[in-house]
């Protein structure tokens, strides 16, 4: 079942994870990129992207860099979470990423492929 946290809609290519994400500690925000060497997004953009993971970990600080990543322009279009966490959930309010929750990760979408998030219609779809 997938739910709405943070209202919007966006496009942009699917980068899925099967790792939580730190965004404090393991995301470079001046780059959009993922530094920690042992996630399996290491050296991905996040830009433009719907961003597929199952939840944030780390400190709350972390939706600092969430907002740091959309203020330098190198965040991702959307954020499609398995479960809430405080750091992403504020993140993306703070700095309007649209935000949804869905225990499939957008199944049946391919990890690179274009589509579109409509939080209100609650749909991941090919675009």
């Amino acid at each position: 079942m997938r739910r709405t946290v943070v209202a919007g809609r966006a496009m942009g290519e699917v980068l899925r994870s099967s790792m939580p994400i730190n965004f404090l500690g393991a995301v470079d925000a001046a780059r959009g990129t993922i530094t920690d060497p042992a996630h399996d997004l290491h050296g991905r953009a996040l830009r433009g992207t719907i961003l597929a993971f199952p939840h944030g970990i780390g400190s709350s600080v972390g939706a600092y860099t969430v907002y740091a990543l959309k203020a330098n322009g190198v965040a991702p279009a959307a954020m499609v979470c398995a479960r809430a966490d405080a750091s992403v959930v504020s993140g993306c309010a703070i700095a309007g990423i649209p935000l949804m929750l869905d225990g499939g990760l957008c199944e049946g979408v391919r990890d690179g492929q274009a589509c579109t998030v409509d939080t209100a219609a609650r749909t991941v779809v090919p675009a």
